[in-house]
């Protein structure tokens, strides 16, 4: 069955019951309602048939322990890295790579969320796999959780008596709940056990239209999702429990449409030759209060936020409030980074006080404005604007960091060309109201600015390294 929730507002978890009990029951305010829904058994009149509810840089990845993989899963042999090559769509500006799951093999595109809490993909009617295994509600792997349930015909998405999972998509219209299972997970050739996974049948739904579907925004040939959060469930933090490895994880996403040599990289404790002089760090926070569409009381976001003290255009410090970059008691504000923002978006606060003093200084430069070009306002006849290697030659954006350091946002990663001769500012505006969550960050730091950037998130330290450009050590992310 699947359990769908309309996106604004989200979901708040108030209880859970005893193991292996049916209904997991979740309070859902719609446009100022409050609707009861449930996650149910086969038996239960809400149960749905069919569907449970760079240029040589990597991406490499080592984290924390889970419960979900125990140590029989371990290897007894030094493991090799395991490597996943990334790719740009140029339709969506997001990042996909590819994995294999189940017997037979299949081959999924899946798009990269620095968000996702774990790895869920599509497996619609012509999908099955003869090694898929359900995690049972009540086990090791599940305990204390509601369960769900599927009337049939049961396959892989379609389960009784198995632990919950959602399968989250933070562009789509609604949220799916699915079912916790094992699978084999091939990375390239490398095939392994042991790992915990989600799927939804998209064909369940077959009165949604597209903006309601699960894979609604991602990349055409995406099928799912893979997540690289702090949640237990992500690949890299299940590969690091498995292979015992630091708990580090790195992304340098390319900037080219098409293959880049950022890869996915388990079991590296270095940073690649030479990166490490360009790196510098400043500390993770922890928003304390859950920012994802699914908040449950008491527990932390998962996701990655930074310590931005201040906002420079060149060199000019932007007049914003101190508060404004701070997360409050509620979880708003502050700096996260997201691979599910095409491009950096501000909350209006923060975005009308930075776009006006970026004008001002293109203005300062002899950058000759032209017509807005949406979703982007600040736009420049492009032939005004001279190239350097990291760009069009425009004001420089520096955020500044706790401890002083700053993350320096050169042309490359601040304007995108929307139409011939017409650049514009890489930075919109992300509006007061949260989407698919109760709070809103005042500042995320999205692809765009990421790209041709080497960033490690060291989660054992509870550190960010980053590089700013790559572009100004003649290094790129992508394959040429």
């Amino acid at each position: 069955m699947a359990i769908i929730f309309d996106q604004t507002p989200i979901i708040n978890i108030i209880t859970t019951t005893t193991p292996r009990c049916d209904i997991l029951s979740v309070v859902l305010p719609i446009k100022g309602k409050l609707s009861i829904l449930y996650y149910t058994h086969r038996h239960h009149p809400l149960a749905m048939s069919s569907s449970f509810a760079i240029h040589f840089f990597l991406i490499s990845i080592s984290l924390f322990s889970v419960c979900s993989l125990s140590a029989s899963h371990a290897p007894n042999t030094k493991p090799r890295p395991f490597l996943l090559p990334i790719k740009k769509d140029p339709a969506t500006n997001l990042f996909y790579t590819s994995v294999g799951v189940g017997t037979p093999r299949h081959n999924f595109d899946l798009t990269i969320d620095l968000a996702g809490e774990n790895l869920w993909y599509d497996c619609n009617t012509h999908y099955n796999s003869s090694s898929y295994r359900p995690v049972p509600c009540g086990s090791k792997q599940c305990p204390d959780v509601g369960c769900v349930g599927c009337n049939g015909p049961f396959k892989p998405g379609c389960t009784n008596n198995t632990c919950p999972a959602n399968t989250i998509n933070p562009l789509a219209k609604f949220i799916f709940g699915g079912g916790l299972a094992e699978d084999f997970i091939y990375l390239v050739q490398q095939k392994v056990s042991g790992l915990l996974s989600s799927c939804i049948d998209t064909d369940g739904f077959p009165s949604f239209t597209n903006d309601e579907s699960p894979l609604n925004g991602l990349p055409k040939n995406s099928r799912g999702i893979i997540g690289l959060s702090r949640s237990n469930l992500t690949l890299p933090i299940q590969l690091a429990s498995a292979y015992k490895l630091p708990s580090k994880f790195s992304l340098c996403l390319p900037s080219l449409n098409h293959q880049g040599f950022t890869n996915l990289l388990v079991g590296a404790g270095e940073y690649p030759l030479g990166i490490s002089k360009f790196l510098q760090t400043t500390p993770l926070i922890v928003n304390p209060i859950s920012t994802g569409p699914v908040s449950v009381e008491g527990v932390a976001s998962k996701e990655y936020f930074i310590d931005v003290k201040a906002v420079k255009i060149d060199g000019h410090v932007v007049n914003l409030k101190p508060s404004l970059l701070s997360i409050d008691n509620k979880g708003n504000g502050g700096t996260k980074i997201s691979t599910m923002s095409p491009f950096t978006e501000l909350q209006t606060t923060v975005y009308k006080p930075f776009i006006r003093d970026f004008l001002k200084k293109a203005s300062d430069r002899r950058l000759k404005k032209v017509a807005a070009v949406a979703p982007f306002e600040a736009c420049f006849d492009s032939t005004s604007i001279g190239n350097s290697a990291t760009g069009l030659v425009v004001p420089t954006i520096d955020l500044v960091l706790q401890g002083g350091v700053q993350w320096s946002i050169h042309g490359a990663n601040s304007m995108v060309m929307a139409k011939k001769n017409v650049a514009c500012l890489a930075f919109v505006d992300g509006g007061t109201e949260p989407r698919m969550s109760f709070v809103k960050a005042s500042i995320v730091i999205g692809g765009y600015q990421l790209q041709d950037n080497y960033v490690v998130f060291d989660l054992a330290s509870s550190k960010l390294s980053f590089s700013s450009s790559l572009l100004l050590h003649n290094a790129t992310c992508s394959h040429s």
